[in-house]
């Protein structure tokens, strides 16, 4: 494993703070997505950095069709200006590729044929996907389907401390496996385009919902691999519906009204764990960003719904 990654760590101490906000386009902003915006953008204004957006739409098959449009268009109208242009991941394959066969060359990467049928009585991880057995690692079986890419784990404890959620602990052979970090129709996952991307942007703080907590220690695992240095990360308490269900576009989550920015962004921050004064409700968006970014403590958000410490345990 590369060992640059702790003098790539306090040369980030000396950069200026930068944060982002990377939803997928896969349908409009809700509150829940306002929620984790708005945390991030709060965190890198408060720290006087710089605030980014960057589109996720690697799997351009997942992409709803205007969904980008009206994400920067809710992002403006709730007073979240970001800095510098708009990345799109679907722009970005070469540095994909290019990171790839760098740990191929090292020896880290190799091809798996394995389909979903044959993983399907594998216990299941806490993201309900398959924990791999490492079918493929001596060798894929020969089969007549194109191959996936995975990267090899090892059983070594993964600790980070996460300003929300607190110390958090994971061996990712047991808790995941090998993971994929190219599928077999060619499209880059999610795990590797987004430590690519951060690294390449600068971000040295990753502030976003507990509900990726579980796939940062394989952000980090690859961050080390490929020499790169590690942002301090913050996972904030996920909205979830009368249900208990996650907040999402798939549970049927309401859309932003631009018409009440001032409640719902009052809300949020509620929902944060910051106090604004009721009146701030009516003020103008921008009043209401000034107070938050004066106002911010992250230390107020709480770890509700907290997830961290342990992060091994299967869920069968």
């Amino acid at each position: 494993m590369a060992t640059t990654h702790a003098a790539a760590d306090r040369a980030s101490d000396r950069r200026v703070a930068r944060g982002r906000f990377a939803p997928s386009p896969t349908g409009p902003l809700h509150f829940g997505s306002l929620v984790a915006a708005l945390g991030s953008f709060l965190e890198a204004r408060r720290r006087g950095g710089e605030w980014l957006v960057r589109i996720e739409d690697v799997d351009a098959p997942r992409t709803a069709p205007g969904a980008t449009t009206a994400i920067l268009r809710a992002l403006e109208r709730y007073g979240l200006h970001w800095d510098g242009p708009v990345v799109r991941q679907s722009q970005r394959a070469v540095h994909y590729q290019t990171a790839l066969e760098s740990l191929l060359d090292a020896g880290w990467v190799y091809p798996c044929t394995c389909s979903r049928q044959m993983l399907a009585s594998c216990p299941r991880g806490r993201d309900g996907a398959p924990i791999y057995p490492g079918t493929c690692r001596a060798g894929p079986r020969p089969l007549d389907r194109l191959p996936a890419l995975r990267v090899r784990v090892t059983d070594a404890p993964l600790t980070f401390q996460d300003a929300v959620q607190g110390e958090c602990r994971q061996r990712l052979e047991r808790a995941v496996g090998d993971f994929v970090l190219r599928r077999a129709d060619g499209v880059f996952a999610y795990q590797l385009a987004v430590v690519v991307d951060d690294a390449a942007q600068g971000v040295t703080h990753v502030v976003r919902g507990a509900d990726l907590l579980d796939s940062t220690p394989r952000q980090i695992y690859l961050q080390r691999l490929l020499g790169l240095s590690t942002p301090d990360y913050a996972h904030l308490p996920v909205v979830v519906d009368a249900r208990g269900d996650k907040l999402s576009k798939q549970t049927g989550a309401r859309p932003l009204d631009e018409r009440w920015a001032g409640p719902t962004l009052t809300a949020a921050l509620r929902f944060l764990g910051q106090r604004p004064p009721p009146e701030l409700a009516g003020e103008p968006v921008a009043a209401i960003i000034a107070w938050a970014v004066a106002h911010w403590d992250l230390a107020l958000v709480g770890a509700r719904g907290r997830s961290g410490l342990s992060l091994d345990t299967p869920t069968n």
